[in-house]
């Protein structure tokens, strides 16, 4: 029982830990990435849409994203999309594709980034503390429904904190590596 709690809970931290990842990719690193886009959303015959769903997006330089819309009809639309992003970038259009330059950071952004980074990553620790709080009342209701003994209560609910504090360090360690990452030159 105590370990079907630990499963499914410890499932919902690493679900946790891949949205963080999952936002730091998202994140401008003076470095073009494909998963800078991730988040933009272009209005596809109504429906808003990824660009990756509705283009091809390569890495040709390194500091250099190129769009090549499946249809050439949503050039337009992938731009305006991005202009209206909160990337801070220029679409560049040829007429067939859209490029994008990655120019460097300055200081003051990279210190910017940083402050996202540590807001994205105190809030994945917020949501690993909710997993702990719902997985030790979990192991509190099975002590009072007499499932479980006192005992294995305070054993269930320490390896529920022994997760939890293995998850927050994944999380520091992870953040640290974001930092490190936009604060090179």
């Amino acid at each position: 029982m105590i370990k079907d709690i630990l499963a499914s809970h410890e499932e919902r931290m690493q679900k946790s830990i891949e949205a963080l990842k999952r936002e730091f990719a998202s994140l401008r690193a003076g470095r073009a990435t494909p998963a800078l886009l991730d988040k933009v959303m272009v209005d596809y015959y109504g429906s808003p849409t990824p660009v990756n769903q509705i283009a091809k997006v390569a890495v040709p330089e390194p500091r250099m994203i190129l769009i090549q819309p499946y249809e050439k009809s949503m050039l337009h639309e992938i731009e305006v999309a991005i202009m209206k992003s909160d990337l801070g970038l220029s679409p560049n259009s040829d007429g067939t594709a859209i490029r994008l330059a990655i120019p460097a950071l300055t200081q003051e952004r990279r210190q910017e980034i940083v402050k996202q980074v540590n807001k994205k990553a105190e809030e994945a620790k917020v949501a690993i503390r909710n997993v702990r709080r719902d997985g030790n009342d979990a192991v509190k209701k099975l002590e009072k429904a007499k499932e479980i003994t006192e005992d294995e209560s305070k054993r269930g609910q320490e390896s529920v904190q022994k997760l939890v504090d293995k998850y927050i360090k994944l999380v520091d360690t992870t953040k640290e590596a974001k930092e490190k990452e936009v604060m090179e030159v």
